[in-house]
């Protein structure tokens, strides 16, 4: 079973170090010492706390937009509108992850996309890569 150290799982979470030690404390999480003597949390105690994130966590529960069908919906700050004379691309930082739309620039237009907006990007795909990090063991 993959065992992650305390800022691997903080940074998979989206929080501090700090964060994860708290709900050691508390009981949230599962924190044991590893073969090198240093808190690691199981790869598994982690997944009901990705999957509870997944569903939206705090920042769409703060700033709730329209319901719709997509899954994957990520909710955030337009960082970047870059539009030529038939596309334009638009940036949105939602917590840790960047998601880059191509659209017409007419549709930017129309929603008049500014950096700073709150807006939220669904995404609906037919292939979704899975990659894992060297070294990893397969």
């Amino acid at each position: 079973m993959p065992q992650y150290r305390i800022s691997e799982a903080a940074a998979l979470l989206g929080v501090s170090d700090d964060t994860v030690r708290r709900w050691g404390e508390h009981g949230r999480l599962t924190l044991r010492r590893g073969a090198n003597g240093m808190q690691v949390v199981d790869g598994t105690d982690l997944v009901p706390l990705m999957t509870e994130a997944g569903s939206g966590g705090t920042l769409a529960e703060a700033f709730p937009l329209a319901r719709a069908s997509a899954r994957n919906r990520f909710v955030g700050l337009v960082t970047r509108v870059q539009r030529d004379g038939v596309m334009a691309q638009v940036d949105l930082q939602a917590g840790p992850f960047r998601v880059v739309s191509l659209m017409s620039r007419e549709a930017a237009d129309d929603l008049g996309l500014e950096p700073g907006m709150l807006a939220a990007a669904s995404v609906k795909a037919t292939n979704v890569t899975i990659e894992l990090p060297p070294g990893s063991d397969a």
